[in-house]
């Protein structure tokens, strides 16, 4: 029997919101050690946390974005553990009665959709710091990030494999950025993901599983799960037993190690926070969120396959983000090119420039107008598809509009047939041996054949054109 890997994913998103929590003190990045921790995150005697509503509003977001239940009332509670990053000695977050429970997420892998169902959201505060770097063998502490707001999403079990883990981890990313309760930057923390990884027989219960923390990369969270799986089966095959503990992931390495083990609910000894009253949220601020919302990520995905004719996996790599379904949208609006054609083109050349220079379509170089206007010249064969992307790189340089740089570098696509005979011709009449082979049914020949005379009009000749009259010409005696 073959094994089968079982994955859930426990997120934290920091909310986009300008104070902490708890209190006023500020979020921004960046800032030097300490300076952002104020009397409330640290618990100092005599002082109360106020809840702030902005982190309330974002989870009301991220609960209406999913489908998920939004309590009427739900409590925050006190988790208590000894760490030295965090300066309460407990964390306020929420446990019996989440702000969300349930809710779900699709997502596509290798071209079929799948759905990821949520356990539930929760509000709590961030811990501080722990710097290992430059302090000579000791470790600095640094409590700027206590109390900034998380919203903690927890999946059910539901992954079957690290591409299906990864794949739900970048539809979450891309939803809570759409809906604008957190800016994802994974390099900064604010976005990330606990693996918990178990194996088993198929068909047996659930393994004893291990969760693997703090992974802040898709390319991290992948190999970290691939390592983890391994391993345990490994352990399984030789007659040993999965001990139930927290791992960390050494990206150099490549492989998991253990940190602690795995600590239950009942270590953290929850009990409902004293200093907060139970978090209301009337069914009247629910529907003024809603009427807030922009349009969903399924929305769209269902808008363009049903409208637009994409496939699953088009639509989805259309709405990665807002700005890239945006470009997508409006270019599509004022080009003659099909949706499909101008679908590749948003997600092949205009992604693969953006990924080139680091950018995204937030602030793409090229205006969704000027992509129409060279999907048009393809469209009218004025371009051919290689000389539209050497203009789309021109036009990202700031070298002019689509026109000015097809007229200033010489691209347009050589159309007329009589140039295009004569340019067969000259091809067929150099080349007899390769005439005679595939006169002979060697197909390569043809291909050979098309390249010469690509290459003797520099690339500029029509290839639909070239290809019919090539095959008239070597049809006859």
């Amino acid at each position: 029997m073959s094994w089968e890997i079982v994955i859930g994913l426990e997120t934290h998103a920091q909310l986009t919101t300008a104070s902490k929590i708890f209190s006023g003190a500020s979020t921004a990045f960046g800032a030097p050690p300490n300076t952002q921790a104020s009397a409330v995150d640290l618990a100092l005697p005599g002082v109360l946390p106020v809840l702030n509503r902005g982190a309330v509003e974002r989870a009301i977001r991220f609960g209406l974005a999913v489908e998920g239940e939004i309590a009427a009332v739900s409590v925050f509670a006190r988790k208590n553990y000894f760490y030295p990053d965090l300066p309460k000695g407990y964390q306020i977050s929420q446990y019996e009665r989440p702000v969300v429970s349930g809710g779900r997420v699709a997502i596509v892998v290798e071209g079929a959709e799948k759905v990821v169902q949520l356990t539930r959201a929760h509000l709590e505060e961030d811990a501080g710091k722990s710097l290992h770097e430059d302090f000579h063998g000791m470790t600095g502490i640094d409590l700027n990030r206590a109390g900034t707001p998380l919203l903690e999403i927890v999946t059910e079990p539901d992954m079957r494999s690290a591409a299906e883990a990864v794949a739900y981890a970048r539809a979450l990313h891309a939803l809570v950025r759409w809906i604008g309760i957190c800016d994802g930057n994974m390099q900064e923390g604010s976005f990330r993901c606990d693996a918990n990884v178990s194996v088993r027989r198929s068909g047996d219960p659930l393994g004893t599983r291990c969760e693997i923390k703090n992974l802040n990369s898709f390319r991290f969270l992948e190999k970290a799960i691939e390592f983890e799986a391994r391993r345990q089966i490994a352990v399984l095959e030789d007659g040993g037993r999965i001990s139930q503990e927290t791992r960390l992931f050494d990206p150099e390495r490549g492989e998991t190690r253990t940190l602690r083990t795995k600590e239950e609910a009942h270590d953290y000894r929850y009990f409902p926070d004293p200093d907060l009253l139970p978090l209301e949220i009337s069914g009247a601020w629910i529907e003024a969120v809603r009427r807030s919302m922009p349009a969903l990520p399924q929305e769209l995905r269902e808008k363009f396959r049903e409208r637009y004719s994409l496939t699953p996996y088009d639509a989805a790599l259309l709405t990665e983000s807002r700005e890239k379904a945006a470009f997508f949208e409006a270019a599509l609006a004022a080009t003659r090119a099909t949706p499909k054609v101008a679908a590749n083109w948003v997600n092949g050349e205009m992604a693969a420039l953006l990924n080139l220079c680091e950018g995204d379509f937030s602030a793409p170089g090229v205006e969704p107008a000027e992509l129409a206007r060279l999907l048009d010249l393809v469209a009218d064969a004025t371009l051919s598809a290689k000389a539209a992307k050497e203009a789309l790189h021109a036009m990202a340089d700031g070298e002019g509009s689509a026109d000015e740089i097809v007229a200033r570098r010489g691209l347009k696509q050589i159309s007329d047939a009589g140039a295009i005979e004569a340019a067969v011709a000259g091809v067929v009449a150099a080349n007899p041996k390769l005439v005679a082979d595939y006169r002979a049914g060697r197909e390569k020949a043809f291909n050979a054949l098309v390249g010469k005379v690509m290459g003797a009009t520099q690339g500029k000749a029509n290839p639909a054109q070239v290809n019919e009259v090539l095959r008239r010409l070597l049809s006859s005696s």
